[in-house]
């Protein structure tokens, strides 16, 4: 795995937005906190616009990231907000450039399909974190959730441990391996495609919002059956926002949604990380070495930057 280099002050990142359009308002404060940090910020063309659920086409999207990545003088890549229609723009990027011209990628959400495109096709590390409009621009934001950036300035490893929320062991175990994953949804719709998640050896790690138990039900099980479980090293089940069932009466649980796919599997199972769309929210290095051990309660997350 490639390593971007560590963001240092006066250092210019591009805000992109892959998906839907962020909220103007929101938007400019999370702009204004990344300045407060020493960086300069310059905005994607394509930001604002708006078609349909999109923040313009398809071509406009990706044209704003492979232009941040073509620029040397560019140094991060900031993505304002997820929403819908990452995955239409996928096949746009240009994997080569992004390659060649390794620097930070953040965001999260629908964002979940560049990060397994970009490392599937290039093997840099990206970074599931909260966004500029969806997260830090709102008034109730939380300070363990800004302090997740501090991560791109310094080379240091990340701990979570018990003592940020209390883990649920689901299976017992210890390994190592790189961590994958992010949303359930974009996970479930990578499989079939060139971008296809390959969980073998790996730590997978999976979150979502608003989906029904019956929704994560059958999400899951398609893992199950593509064998994404079987090849995981270990899992870390994260948050899962407002996915409770509606008609509690005639539903599975969440839990036993979440839980019944992963029975029989001698890997461990971690559940109850403030990954995902959550308040705090913990950042962490996609495709990053990690170990994870139920018996210290700990995963340990080596550095996703590197200093030149």
């Amino acid at each position: 795995m490639m390593k971007p280099s560590a963001l240092k002050k006066g250092d210019i990142v591009g805000v992109v937005s892959p998906a839907s359009p962020p909220k103007e308002q929101q938007l400019k404060k999370g702009i204004a906190y990344l300045e407060s940090l020493g960086l300069q910020v310059q905005v994607g063309k394509s930001v604002y616009e708006k078609n349909g659920y999109l923040a313009g086409t398809d071509e406009q999207r990706a044209g704003d990231i492979n232009a941040f990545f073509a620029n040397p003088n560019v140094k991060g890549i900031i993505c304002a907000c997820g929403g819908y229609g990452t995955a239409r723009m996928a096949d746009l990027l240009d994997y080569e450039l992004i390659k060649d011209n390794p620097k930070i990628f953040w965001g999260y959400s629908d964002i979940t399909f560049l990060h397994t495109a970009i490392s599937q096709k290039t093997g840099l590390i990206t970074f599931h974190g909260p966004m500029l409009s969806s997260d830090i621009g709102k008034d109730d934001v939380k300070e363990q959730t800004k302090q997740s950036f501090q991560q791109l300035f310094t080379p240091q490893p990340t701990y979570y441990t018990d003592q940020i929320t209390p883990l649920q062991i689901i299976e017992q175990g210890e390994v190592s391996g790189q961590l994958i994953g992010g949303n359930l949804t974009l996970l479930a719709s990578s499989l079939g495609t060139e971008f296809e998640v390959d969980t073998k050896g790996k730590i997978l790690f999976i979150e979502d919002i608003e989906e029904e138990p019956y929704s994560i039900d059958r999400m899951m099980t398609q893992l199950k059956l593509a064998g994404k479980f079987e090849d995981a090293a270990g899992i870390m089940l994260c948050d899962f926002h407002k996915c409770e069932p509606l008609k509690k009466e005639n539903s599975l649980s969440l839990e036993e949604a979440l839980l019944q796919p992963l029975k029989g599997l001698k890997k461990p199972i971690m559940k109850g990380f403030l990954i995902g769309h959550c308040s705090p929210q913990i950042a962490v290095p996609v495709g990053a070495y990690a170990t994870m051990s139920t018996y210290e309660r700990m995963v340990e997350l080596e550095a996703g930057v590197k200093v030149d």
